[in-house]
């Protein structure tokens, strides 16, 4: 195990602005993933969430040495990739040009037929739906646990400042949360909780 390993976020923030390059590299190992994770539960292009993750690790460097809290450094890192995905969200509302030459009039998907794919938006839309019913915290935590790869608890844990043996049990109540929202929505059984199934 490194020293690292075991010492605090807060400690790697202060050696890191020291200009401790090995430090700045542990923070960057300790929290990349979980920066990914929320990047991606914004449903980003891959190089959009890379964007973002990129320029949220941009913003810690620009700000090392006035970080008023370095030990909360990871809920630090979770805001601003926040901020910067829905930025790249409210860029991304713009029209997106098509490379010349290109129609998508002449584009063959033949993996799903189309009746398919409108049940399949169909039933996201109703997902969704349903998940925006949910309370802010069962929202943030089901996206960034729900990404791949999935973050370790200990940095969901700090990112969203819970302690590590809630985190299981809000997930299962957000989750039951979730069913029961779609079950009020739809009358597919496979929403049903188990009990009232017929």
């Amino acid at each position: 195990m490194r020293t690292s390993d075991t010492e605090t976020a807060g400690a790697l923030v202060r050696r890191a602005a020291a200009g401790e390059q090995h430090a700045w590299d542990d923070l960057v190992s300790r929290f990349n993933d979980l920066l990914w994770s929320i990047a991606r539960g914004f449903r980003l292009s891959t190089a959009d969430a890379a964007d973002a993750v990129q320029t949220s690790w941009l913003r810690l460097l620009e700000n090392l040495d006035r970080i008023s809290d370095p030990e909360r450094v990871a809920a630090w890192l979770a805001t601003t990739t926040r901020r910067e995905c829905l930025k790249t969200l409210q860029r991304g509302n713009r029209e997106r040009p098509h490379p010349a030459g290109h129609s998508t009039l002449d584009a063959v998907d033949g993996t799903t037929p189309v009746d398919g794919r409108l049940l399949l938006a169909e039933r996201d839309a109703e997902l969704w739906d349903a998940f925006t019913g949910m309370s802010d915290r069962c929202q943030c935590l089901l996206r960034v646990l729900m990404t791949t790869p999935p973050p370790s608890y200990e940095s969901v844990a700090a990112a969203l400042e819970m302690p590590i043996g809630s985190i299981g049990p809000t997930r299962a109540r957000c989750l039951a949360r979730l069913r029961s929202l779609l079950a009020e929505r739809t009358a597919d059984p496979a929403w049903q909780p188990e009990g009232r199934r017929a």
